[in-house]
């Protein structure tokens, strides 16, 4: 029996000597495994600069998203306050003209690049 309890207290001596002197080895990985997780882990350095960059990207979409709105916002006023503009569409989009006026449409010319090439002749 006393030579149990001699090997179970040999054995937690050289268990804490041990731990004693490689403290500094145990606490230096530590100290890495932890600059680790700050740098690539979930809430790291790593996903933080991501976040960053996602929201560069979708507060500049906001940005022209409120450019695009405050000029639908200006052609809606004009539409509802200037009699020019809604001519303009008139003539334009639905070819209405004034009492008395007439509209000539012209065909398109055709593309050059559309167009058949004309057969060489020789």
């Amino acid at each position: 029996m006393k030579r149990i309890a001699n090997n179970q207290q040999r054995e937690s001596e050289n268990t804490h000597e041990f731990f004693r002197r490689n403290a500094r080895y145990f606490f230096a990985l530590a100290f890495c495994l932890l600059v680790l997780q700050d740098v690539f882990g979930a809430h790291g350095l790593m996903a933080m600069h991501r976040s960053k960059t996602q929201m560069r990207e979708v507060q500049a979409q906001i940005d022209q998203l409120d450019k695009e709105n405050q000029e639908l916002q200006q052609k809606i006023h004009q539409l509802k306050t200037d009699p020019s503009a809604i001519e303009k569409i008139a003539r334009d989009r639905m070819g209405l003209a004034r009492p008395g006026e007439f509209i000539f449409q012209m065909p398109a010319k055709p593309d050059a690049k559309s167009a058949p090439s004309p057969a060489p002749q020789h």
